[in-house]
């Protein structure tokens, strides 16, 4: 595999472990509704994707209920769900490496930036970035490929250069998002993708650990 300097990362279910937080905060909004869901295994699924589409696609909610209930979701996460979370074993020995090697790393998430530079921050995981790009409160750039522009902007990254930028993600979101930008991509299989998500998606590779991710981003040494 070719050397990639840039690295471009997402955050849930890529870098860090949100389930908790995430079907909770969701729970907590689906009762405003009347809705109750016990089963947080349910409620996975909005892990990774914007939350009004998820909300519009599997509740049948209009754009209107859509918006309030991401409104009563951020309720509970920016004071508790964000902190229910937790980084996956392995991953800052993964970053401490490639910051070694020289490489440039990034985040780029659907979630917003406030709230990805505070969970960053917690968990120890902010200073091996260049830079940390989310989406904003008030709903703009919330589509990945709109936040993978953002970051070449802010790397000042030129057309020529984007041979040389992968994005790494769970869900295909993030691999569409990449092929939108024409860069490349590496789906993670630890995360939240569904059965084939990643394949049908057309990563240009797929990994199933964080060991078996390093090993790839290295090998090219």
């Amino acid at each position: 595999m070719k050397m990639y300097k840039y690295i471009l990362f997402d955050l849930d279910g890529t870098l860090t472990n949100p389930k908790e937080g995430i079907t909770k905060c969701v729970q907590y909004a689906l009762k405003y509704f009347n809705i109750d869901e016990p089963n947080l295994d349910n409620l996975t699924k909005f892990i990774g994707p914007p939350l009004h589409e998820s909300f519009e696609r599997f509740y049948n909610f209009s754009k209107e209920d859509a918006k309030l209930a991401v409104e009563k979701y951020r309720e509970r996460f920016s004071t508790i769900g964000l902190f229910e979370n937790g980084v996956y074993d392995g991953i800052k020995e993964l970053l401490e490496a490639l910051k070694k090697d020289g490489r440039i790393l990034a985040v780029a998430t659907s979630k917003p930036e406030v709230f990805s530079l505070r969970i960053l921050e917690k968990y120890n995981l902010k200073d091996y970035f260049n830079v940390i790009c989310g989406s904003e409160l008030d709903g703009r750039r919330t589509v990945k490929a709109e936040v993978i522009e953002e970051v070449f902007n802010r790397l000042s990254l030129k057309d020529d250069e984007k041979s040389s930028v992968v994005m790494i993600g769970d869900r295909e979101h993030d691999i569409l998002g990449a092929k939108a930008c024409k860069i490349s991509s590496i789906g993670v299989k630890f995360g939240y993708s569904e059965e084939n998500e990643l394949e049908n998606a057309g990563a240009d590779f797929i990994v199933e650990t964080v060991e078996d991710l390093k090993n790839l981003l290295l090998s090219s040494n």
